[in-house]
């Protein structure tokens, strides 16, 4: 597995580790970095169960953490967290659950996975490719609507309506397979747009990544279990890599973070007078040196909450 670094480690550790004797919940394991960090930390007593939806993640980490009895890694996606605390028996007993969301380096250099144009590749775009449809099947059978509309949802592109006529002209002659193919029917649809430092094809393979994957269903369903899982004071942290994941998180904290009653909320929490959580802080992104030395942290946002109060849990 190539080399990935994690993001805002020091950050992570300052905003997470209260207690060495606790379990923490490691929710994007990817290449480990998080986790093996909080493992230096913690005491004999402390654990990491870590989870991640990517097979080969899995198992690199198996490998990597073979003699470590204090970690356990499960093949999952983070919107089954209450599920797998239930299972361990920690749910309501969690001192630290971590999300590092987006792709790993490992991810897009892999041609094979078709996250990037800059590999030519088959395009799957799937973080577990042993479910769900790939990237290539979907633009194969999707209609003209819903194309424009992931791509405008989840890319913000601007020219989605070019882009999805453009890619429903060429596969009505040539299935659309391959990264570079996809990649070139964009930059043909955005000749005439305005040059811009990333390549055109950017947003679309951002939107259609998200689409396959579910990947913002995903994380609103694994962010109103978080709440359950923590103990009163235990902490949530959040790394997001782009705009709409960094949406959803700042709503989901803040509209917890406030006296509510339940129906005001666009999330499913428990009904009460008193708020969920507490904000830690603003914002927060890597340093200039974290920047310098890792390109792919500068556009990481921390964000962080710590559970206030105490409910009976429900089923």
């Amino acid at each position: 597995m190539l080399a990935h670094k994690s993001v805002m480690v020091s950050e992570v550790l300052v905003a997470l580790l209260s207690d060495i004797d606790a379990t923490y919940v490691d929710c994007t394991c990817g290449n480990g970095g998080h986790s093996a960090e909080l493992l230096k930390r913690l005491s004999t007593k402390g654990r990491v169960i870590a989870m991640d939806c990517d097979r080969e993640a899995v198992a690199h980490n198996r490998r990597r953490f073979a003699t470590e009895r204090r970690f356990e890694i499960i093949h999952t996606s983070f919107a089954m967290l209450r599920a797998i605390t239930d299972r361990f028996q920690v749910t309501g007993k969690i001192a630290g659950i971590l999300f590092d969301l987006g792709v790993s380096t490992h991810q897009l250099r892999s041609a094979q996975r078709g996250f990037s144009f800059d590999h030519d590749g088959q395009l799957d775009m799937r973080f577990d490719q042993s479910i769900g449809e790939s990237a290539a099947t979907w633009l194969a059978t999707t209609g003209y609507a819903e194309l424009v509309r992931v791509l405008s949802d989840y890319g913000e592109e601007r020219m989605a309506s070019r882009i999805a006529r453009r890619i429903i002209a060429v596969r009505e002659n040539t299935p659309i397979q391959r990264t570079t193919q996809l990649m070139r029917i964009v930059n043909a649809a955005k000749s005439r747009a305005p040059k811009r430092k990333i390549n055109p094809a950017t947003l679309t393979f951002q939107a259609i990544r998200i689409h396959v994957n579910r990947e913002l269903v995903q994380l609103k369903d694994a962010l109103q279990q978080t709440w359950a899982a923590l103990r009163p004071g235990g902490r949530l942290a959040v790394i997001s890599f782009h705009s709409l994941e960094d949406r959803i998180v700042k709503r989901f904290m803040r509209a917890g973070s406030q006296n509510y009653t339940a129906r005001r909320l666009p999330f499913e929490l428990p009904p009460q007078q008193q708020p969920l959580w507490h904000l830690i802080g603003g914002p927060q992104r890597p340093d200039s040196t974290e920047i310098e030395t890792n390109p792919s942290s500068r556009s990481a946002i921390l964000r962080v909450a710590e559970k206030q109060c105490s409910l009976p849990l429900t089923s």
